[in-house]
Parts: C-alpha cells; structure tokens; sequence
C-alpha cells in the first residue's frame, strides 16, 4: 500500500474515537429542527488537507455542494470541531434513492437472461429498473452462530436479492407481485418475463409522514423468490462471491467493486463509513438512513440493487443510492441479518 492510501485508513484505535464522537454529534448536526442548508449527512472518515489524505479521524460532514465561506450565513457554517473531534467536508450531491433519472442500460445486462446473474436488469412490473445483487438463500440452522459455522441442509427457497424500491416499489407492492427479468423499462413484460415474485422486503420509513427525527432505516431491501433453474449466484464480470465482510471490517479507504445494468462493471474506494444520510424517495420524500457505506461514483439510475464487493469477492454492501459524484450503499451485515438471508457463507 502506498503511503497515501495507507493515510485514507484509520487505526482501531482512531476509528474508535472517531466514532464515538460521531454518536453524540450526528444528533446535534442533524437536527431536521434546524437543519444547516446543504448539509445532507454525516458519517466517520479522514480528516483531508490540501487534496491529500492525513490519517487523521474526522468527523465527515456531507454537504451537496462546497461552498465558499461567504456564502454562507455564520449559523449554517460547519464548525472546525464537534466535540472533540476535528470536521471535514466531502461533497456528495443530493443522494437519491436509484441514483437519478433511469438512463440506457447495458446492452448486455439490459437483457433477458435465464438463469439470470447478479448485474441484470430486474424489477417491480409498475418500476422502471433496477438491478440484481445475487441470489441468495435463507440462513440455514447452523449459519448464525460465532464464530461461524457453515449451514446445514439444503435451501429449501431461492431469492433475487435487491432494493425495496426495485422489487416493492418502496413499500407500496404487495406480496406475491410479480418480478419481471429484465425490468420493465429494458422491455420485460408480464407474464412472459416473470422470473419471481415478491417474498419480503424491510419497509422504509419515509417523511411525510413520520418525522425524520423517528427514522430508522438501515437497509432499503427486498427478495423476491424465483424457480432454482432461474437464478444464478454468479455476478456477471466479477464471478462468485466468496464470503461477506462484518461492519466492524469495512473500512475507509477500502476499494470495491460492483456490476450494474447501467454503468456495468465500475470501482471506487469507500469515503466514509457509519454514515447518518438524507436521501430523496421522490415526491418531496425524504429517509433518513443510519450506519450507511458512502463511496466515491460507481453508479447512475439503473444500478441500484447493485452488489458491492471487496476486489477480491467479498461482499460489503448492497448499493441503493447516490448521485453523481458520490454512491450509499447498505451494510451486508445490516442487508443479511434483516432479511435473513445468506449471499455466501464464509465470514471473510
């Protein structure tokens, strides 16, 4: 590792205090009672000083835009510190659920394909589009306990794993609803391009109506079961998942991977982790998600549903939002223990 990516990592020790501090300054930051224009999150990362990395922890607070100092009122800047803790800045636009308007697909993963792979088009039949993690499978006894030991027995069920806007049109499907491979925007229709319907999804608390204070969210996810001939766990350009990496081992600085039917095979590094962010439902609908992965652009509309990998395999998260300059991505932790699901077996 060069010296300058070994500076976009924190130490156990640092990441600690880091985010210790963010517990109590998320709240006082973030208050919808009085929200500083711009600011759409906050999350634990390194502190950046002339375009370069220093090691330092930071408590990384996510703006839309940087603004210069005058633009902005004396109340609405961001303090040099919370807490104990030095702030840093990171631009990430304003982060939407599905990345912003669906563009063209893939010419390859826009496509009907049987058994389908992680990387294709797949969706709700009244969405547009968005993307297939893997196919996953319920927690076998025996998965759950640590350290870990394999599962016994065979699947009895086998799911396409994605978001909850892909798959349950943001809460508002019911179960049973057909899955359409490709999505309905790449051409697939009802009921010739049914590969699954709707099993379970983890509703996602919206304002209207609730209060962003009360939100919650830590997953915008949902499976939907399909026929074992149907579904294959490969994820196309990158192959076969080997295992899932816990929370605690995801770290800033990590590079990572993932296929989406829009912008296809991508890599970038992850900015901030533990982040508390804003994101946009549409319709003037805002979730306020916790504990949230943010990296640099590996996405556009289309992609969420997208699997996101270490380089070599590893899954860390399930990508779900973003913008043009910045993606959010759930923990695989958070995605895996809420759905109940296994994407791979090993903890790595």
């Amino acid at each position: 590792m060069r010296q300058d990516e070994s500076r976009m990592v924190l130490s156990a020790s640092a990441l600690g205090e880091v985010q210790r501090a963010s517990a109590t300054a998320a709240g006082e930051l973030l208050d919808p009672a009085r929200l500083r224009p711009n600011v759409v999150g906050m999350g634990v990362g390194v502190k950046w000083t002339n375009g370069q990395p220093t090691g330092e922890p930071a408590l990384v607070v996510l703006v839309a835009q940087k603004l210069e100092k005058e633009q902005l009122r004396a109340e609405d800047l961001v303090p040099p510190r919370l807490g104990n803790m030095q702030t840093d800045v990171l631009a990430i636009g304003y982060p939407i659920a599905g990345g912003g308007e669906l563009g063209a697909g893939s010419q390859t993963l826009a496509k009907r394909l049987r058994p389908a792979e992680g990387g294709y088009s797949v969706g709700h039949k009244n969405i547009t589009a968005g993307t297939i993690a893997s196919c996953v499978y319920d927690i076998l006894p025996g998965g759950t306990v640590s350290p870990p030991a394999h599962g016994i027995g065979i699947p009895p069920k086998y799911y396409i794993l994605s978001n909850n806007h892909v798959l349950a049109n943001s809460n508002a499907a019911s179960l049973g609803d057909p899955i359409l491979q490709p999505g309905p925007y790449d051409g697939g229709t009802d009921p010739a391009d049914r590969i699954a319907t709707l099993s379970r999804f983890i509703p996602i608390t919206l304002e209207p109506p609730t209060p962003r204070t009360q939100h919650r969210n830590l997953v915008d996810a949902a499976i939907a079961e399909g026929p074992f001939h149907d579904l294959d766990r490969e994820v196309y350009w990158s192959g076969y998942v080997r295992g899932w990496r816990r929370k605690a081992n995801v770290t800033v600085g990590m590079l990572v991977q993932k296929t989406g039917r829009t912008t296809n095979y991508t890599t970038g590094r992850i900015t901030t982790i533990n982040a508390t962010v804003d994101v946009g439902y549409g319709g003037g609908r805002v979730a306020r998600f916790i504990d949230q992965i943010v990296t640099t652009n590996i996405s556009a509309g289309g992609d969420s549903g997208s699997l996101v990998t270490t380089l070599d395999n590893v899954a860390v998260g399930l990508l779900f939002a973003g913008s043009s300059i910045a993606t959010i991505v759930n923990q695989i932790e958070n995605v895996r223990s809420l759905l109940r699901v296994e994407v791979a077996e090993e903890i790595l």
